[in-house]
């Protein structure tokens, strides 16, 4: 980058912009190319990776099975959004924004179609009658958060996760940018839980579902390299207290590892399909298997 670069009257797309993402962003909508969706046997058909995104819905739909909703039963496909997946045509009838989780749901007629991870999550809660208080005024706390969390995102993982990790040049301008407004966003939640166990009061909800793949990961250095560092994640106490509740849920730890392919072969199942898969088909084990 130069200091001297002006950008053009009109702003035109080179594919080699966006650094180490720019294979899978785009200036324009719609498939790139015929790849219908598997389904499996399940009434519920999810097709995701375990971005902090991603793993939302996959806490929530353990945390449904764990509360014995056996219609939440449902199969996890590996969607590789590096190889481009999310632009074959099947995907993009589910979601037309291309951009995953997106969810079949094929216990009703004719099936319905969710995407955007707050959607998900808050259908399955209506759906199921569970993790949104029903309470008027604790439902609109819980929803508040998770919209909260729907419009605040963008600023961590597309900004700041993106210039102070991907981009193809350190632009200091860009980072201080994106780690004040993460760092007040931080605070914001640091506050709130300083008086609260969960976002919505006593009850944990889907937005705590939502927030934590964020921002718990952030203090304690799940994304963005040594961003917990850079952030001084460590002194969001209350973020960490409320973290470590929520990562001790063995739905949650379950959750987690759906649709996973880095890290710690044993914590990836790269497709789920069965409450077994956890035990029998994590990655070190097909790995051993071959």
């Amino acid at each position: 980058m130069s200091e001297e670069y002006t950008p053009p009257k009109v702003w035109t797309w080179d594919e080699q912009n966006g650094g180490e993402f720019a294979s899978i962003n785009r200036p324009i909508a719609g498939p790139t190319h015929e790849k219908p969706l598997p389904v499996g046997k399940h009434p519920l058909q999810l097709y995701s990776l375990a971005t902090p995104n991603g793993q939302k819905v996959g806490i929530m739909l353990e945390e449904l099975l764990a509360k014995g909703h056996k219609g939440a039963e449902y199969d996890a496909w590996l969607i590789r959004i590096g190889d481009g997946d999310q632009f074959g045509s099947g995907f993009v009838e589910v979601n037309p924004n291309s951009k995953i989780p997106a969810l079949m749901d094929h216990s009703v007629d004719p099936p319905v179609r969710v995407f955007e991870s707050g959607a998900i999550l808050l259908y399955l809660a209506e759906k199921f009658g569970d993790f949104l208080p029903t309470e008027p005024a604790a439902r609109t706390e819980a929803l508040n958060w998770l919209f909260w969390q729907m419009g605040s995102a963008p600023f961590v993982g597309g900004g700041f996760g993106h210039f102070y990790a991907y981009a193809p040049v350190k632009i200091k301008y860009a980072i201080d940018r994106y780690a004040m407004e993460t760092k007040r966003q931080l605070d914001v939640l640091d506050r709130h839980l300083a008086d609260n166990r969960f976002m919505a009061g006593e009850d944990y909800s889907i937005a705590d579902m939502a927030i934590f793949p964020w921002y718990g990961r952030m203090t304690t250095g799940g994304v963005y390299g040594d961003a917990a560092t850079f952030l001084d994640g460590s002194s969001y106490k209350n973020v960490l207290r409320w973290n470590d509740e929520i990562a001790a849920r063995p739905a949650v730890q379950r959750g987690m590892m759906v649709n996973r392919t880095s890290g710690d072969p044993s914590g990836q199942l790269w497709e789920r399909h069965d409450a077994s898969d956890f035990e029998l088909r994590t990655q070190d084990k097909l790995d051993a298997a071959e």
